[in-house]
């Protein structure tokens, strides 16, 4: 195919000094990344586009926490007269409210990671774009082009880097089919004094297709028209929102596990969705790598429908890898018979499609969850002397799980140390000690006196392992317990009002009345509300008068 025009014998590479304050680019003026937010990115060419020359950009990263994606459209504005200072936040609408900027929104399912886009401006200021080798679109029309064009590029939401690669110009095979029966009827006008060539009726149809097409074109052109208005996309409030809730430095190499449930499907490494379905479905999904202590992992979920939902989580020492879908139960509760450490628990306020729960393990080894930026307060008590995955089951509306990034930040009450037995603290609490105080947590307290609440809940179960040097050492002091300088506390943690009497065995633990103790074995998987470890027995103390 020949092409339709002239290519410049310049680089096409980005404007070197007019760029979006979050913006950061490479020496060779290639490469740009959006280094914090979702905006605050625009960026322009470093010299005129031609017409029907292609701008080819390379989607390099990907931020799933937001929405939206690449703005793409032209300018009749040199770059070079413009001040970077006054650039707006965002090309749609605010750039392109003024005259002589043209641009539009991308669709999000087309901004993943290696996509390769090519836009171009046609001699009738029609843009058209094209991901990688498929067929092109038109995108929208109205743009001046008897005026010098400079590509407009706003790194925006999902996006948060491209690479500029070398231009083209546009060849037969990516223009309109109305271009090959244009070009058919311009031969035959030209040779039309030739005897020897007769219009047949192929000829004649193809080119009443051509009027057929200039009639569509005229009807899309105005359907695709550019304005504001139709600029106005709701991303920008939402992810202004979202930005509230999130850090500026948010971490985005963690991901889904490729082990998962059999009932839920990756609509992308960041995305899980729910297949539709009812009744108990097999939704367990895992982080792609243990989490750290002191890393709080941002999710947002999404409902489908008005019926109740709800979300349950957990921790686990078990490395996804060594599972198949099918082991995943429905009942992601039932995973504590296994051998190795669980710990699940159900969320257990009100939750809504598009909210923000952020959750950490910090060096107490306290599980604590926030909900749109509000804390909730702990939530479990876990070991995190060994590497723990993250695992989300999604239960009645809910329908997709993303996760939006993860953030690692100094514990308020302890360095931030990678998951190890170091972050165990080292200034352990002796039992009897004159200065040891009972450090239980509220979360941790059952209440045998009624059935457990059927929207939270917490199951632990736990391998066989080494004994914490101090029974107390891990668990931050609890504020609805009284404190008692130099003695330990008579109250039962389960009911508080009967006195301690009981030794939990194996764990040497005594924090239970008797009438709690046996109500408590009797209960599947019981475990000590302290250690966690597997109550074997309970053994009823006296003491001397």
């Amino acid at each position: 195919m020949q092409p339709c025009g002239s290519l410049s014998s310049f680089p096409l590479l980005f404007h070197p000094s007019t760029k979006g304050s979050q913006i950061v680019m490479d020496m060779l003026q290639r490469t740009v990344k959006r280094q914090a937010s979702f905006c605050n990115a625009i960026t322009f060419s470093n010299r005129p586009i031609a017409v029907y020359e292609q701008v080819r950009l390379k989607i390099t990263k990907k931020q799933c926490c937001w929405s939206g994606a690449l703005r793409l459209g032209f300018t009749s504005k040199d770059p070079s007269r413009i001040n970077p200072d006054t650039l707006p936040k965002y090309a749609c609408p605010d750039l392109v409210s003024q005259s002589g900027f043209w641009a539009k929104a991308l669709p999000e399912e087309l901004s993943n990671e290696g996509n390769v886009i090519s836009f171009w401006v046609d001699k009738k200021g029609r843009v058209f774009y094209r991901i990688n080798d498929s067929s092109p679109m038109l995108f929208f029309s109205g743009v001046q082009v008897p005026e010098p064009l400079w590509a407009l590029i706003d790194i925006y939401g999902l996006t948060r880097g491209v690479q500029l690669l070398d231009s083209e110009m546009v060849t037969l095979d990516c223009l309109r089919p109305r271009s090959f029966a244009a070009t058919h009827r311009d031969s035959i006008q030209r040779h039309g004094d030739d005897p020897r060539l007769s219009i047949s009726l192929c000829d004649l149809s193809l080119q009443r297709h051509e009027t057929h097409l200039e009639e569509e074109d005229e009807e899309e052109e105005r359907l695709q028209r550019l304005s504001s208005a139709s600029c106005h996309v709701p991303q920008n409030s939402q992810n202004s929102q979202q930005c509230s809730l999130l850090p500026s430095n948010l971490d985005t190499d963690l991901h889904f596990h490729s082990v998962h449930g059999v009932h839920v499907t990756a609509l992308d490494e960041h995305t899980m969705a729910r297949l539709d379905r009812r009744g108990d479905d097999r939704t367990l999904a895992f982080t792609s790598r243990p989490m750290r202590c002191s890393e709080t992992i941002f999710v947002k979920v999404k409902a489908g429908a008005t019926r109740p939902g709800s979300l349950s989580y957990g921790v686990t020492s078990c490395d996804p890898a060594t599972l198949r879908p099918s082991d995943l139960p429905s009942n992601p509760e039932s995973l504590v018979d296994r051998k190795e450490f669980w710990a699940v628990c159900r969320v257990a306020v009100p939750l809504h499609s598009g909210d923000i729960l952020g959750f950490v393990v910090n060096v107490e080894g306290e599980v604590r969850m926030s909900q749109n930026g509000s804390s909730t307060g702990m939530q479990l008590c876990v070991d995190n002397s060994r590497p723990l995955w993250m695992f989300y089951g999604l239960h009645g509306s809910f329908t997709q799980l993303r996760i939006l990034g993860s953030s690692s930040h100094p514990d308020s009450r302890g360095v931030s140390v990678p998951s190890s037995p170091s972050c165990t603290p080292n200034t352990p609490t002796t039992l009897g000690s004159g200065n040891s105080e009972p450090n239980l947590n509220t979360p941790l307290n059952i209440n045998l006196n009624s059935s457990l609440n059927s929207s939270y809940y917490t199951v632990f179960s736990s391998s066989t392992g080494t004994t914490p040097s101090s029974p107390f050492s891990s668990h931050p002091e609890s504020p609805s317990l009284p404190s008692h300088s130099g003695s330990w506390s008579d109250e039962c943690t389960i009911c508080y009002e009967n006195a301690v009497d009981t030794v939990l065995y194996a764990c040497g633990h005594m924090c239970l009345c008797y009438a709690c103790g046996l109500k408590l074995k009797k209960m599947a998987n019981a475990c000590c509300p302290i250690c966690r470890r597997t109550i074997k027995d309970i053994i009823k103390t006296y003491r001397s008068t």
